[in-house]
């Protein structure tokens, strides 16, 4: 009787999963109409494609019957211009994953698309768009096709996953092997804090082993890639943070002539930390905590001078995760990461020290690698 009995339910579900099968097989061969109009953008459009991460095209079409009053999938397709669309450059889902009658792509996608049919970086050239409606394995094209003229991003197409710097002005020397890595901020863009030596060659590689890359600026603005040996001579030595965006084929340097101590209850530098190398500033001195009404102020920051194009500054630097309490010993370690603030102020997104900190000689060091979150430590000497 349970042989039986499973027998008869072994039965049940296999004749659930064939009647499931059939009916997605229904489900995919409801023959679709094509789209008769597409809507945006505009036939001949122009288009300057802008680095940011959140700018993007809108595309819309006439929504589509489907033979059992169902709905159909899109995709937008994308050309060469006398193309067919029978090898498209690029296919794109269109929004709420395919159900949307429209899509909104990103300029940087539309960028990627401008480079597979040949446009140059900084180039104006043209696209043809077309769109497909679906339902399961039938497909059909619109009946409508429309022109797309892009003006390129001027970076790069093929963007480096990682970035070094290496050779003799670095400070890791000229071995390839000894470079130091650069911090992806975002997509495309890579920072580094670093010393740099007057009068010696440095450039940027996507690997410390091999053939890498090379990567490097003739005018201190533009980034190129070179095809042999193409470098950067420092003309002052000094430390740096240098900024690369492969989006827009730009690199840029920041002189960092001090960082300090911010100390917010007295609203400046209590005392400055020295460079000790590959990104990290040290110093020691004396913090007595202001007191207060309602106790003792305890708040701080860091504080850098710069210069850039001989343009002088003060940024600091403060907190990544907001906080208005004094750490423990069992504080996460994201309590002392930071970030570069947009403005100078006397207490936004500072820290607060320890009670031992008080009156006590104590050393703190602020990290900025490349390969590691951007923290600071607090010690009670």
């Amino acid at each position: 009787m349970k042989a039986i009995y499973k027998l008869g339910i072994l039965f049940s579900v296999i004749s659930v999963l064939f009647s499931c099968k059939t009916d997605d097989m229904n489900y995919s061969d409801a023959a679709v109409a094509p789209v008769k109009s597409l809507y945006e953008p505009a036939n001949n459009k122009s288009v300057k494609l802008l680095s940011s991460a959140t700018a993007s095209l809108y595309f819309q079409w006439e929504a589509v019957k489907v033979e059992d009053g169902g709905a159909a999938l899109y995709e937008v397709l994308f050309d060469k211009k006398g193309g067919d669309f029978s090898k498209p450059l690029f296919t794109v889902v269109s929004d709420i994953n395919g159900y949307s009658n429209a899509a909104t792509i990103t300029h940087k996608t539309l960028n990627k698309i401008a480079a597979m049919a040949g446009i140059e970086p900084g180039a104006t050239g043209e696209l043809i768009w077309t769109v497909a409606a679906s339902r399961g394995m039938n497909s059909v094209l619109s009946e409508e096709t429309r022109s797309l003229t892009i003006t390129s991003l001027e970076g790069f197409t093929d963007i480096p996953d990682e970035v070094f710097i290496t050779g003799e002005g670095s400070e890791g020397g000229a071995a390839l092997a000894n470079a130091l890595p650069m911090k992806l901020n975002a997509p495309g863009e890579f920072e580094i804090y670093t010393r740099l030596e007057s009068g010696k060659a440095y450039y940027f590689a996507d690997r410390k082993s091999g053939t890498p890359r090379v990567f490097y600026s003739a005018d201190g603005a533009t980034l190129k890639e070179s095809d042999a040996d193409g470098s950067i001579t420092a003309t002052k030595t000094a430390v740096y943070r240098i900024n690369l965006d492969f989006n827009i084929s730009t690199i840029s340097f920041t002189e960092i002539k001090s960082m300090g101590l911010w100390f917010c209850p007295s609203n400046s530098v209590l005392f400055n930390l020295d460079y000790q190398g590959k990104g990290v500033w040290t110093g020691t001195g004396v913090v007595n905590f202001k007191v207060e009404s309602w106790g003792k102020d305890q708040r701080y920051k860091f504080q850098m001078e710069t210069e850039s194009k001989s343009s002088a500054a003060a940024v600091q630097i403060g907190t990544l995760n907001g906080t208005d309490s004094a750490p423990n010993a069992s504080s996460d370690p994201s309590y002392y990461y930071v970030k570069v603030l947009p403005s100078v102020s006397q207490w936004d997104d500072k820290w607060k020290f320890i009670d031992a900190v008080d009156g006590k000689p104590t050393t703190i060091s602020l990290l900025m690698k490349g390969d590691a979150q951007y923290t600071h430590t607090v010690t009670v000497n």
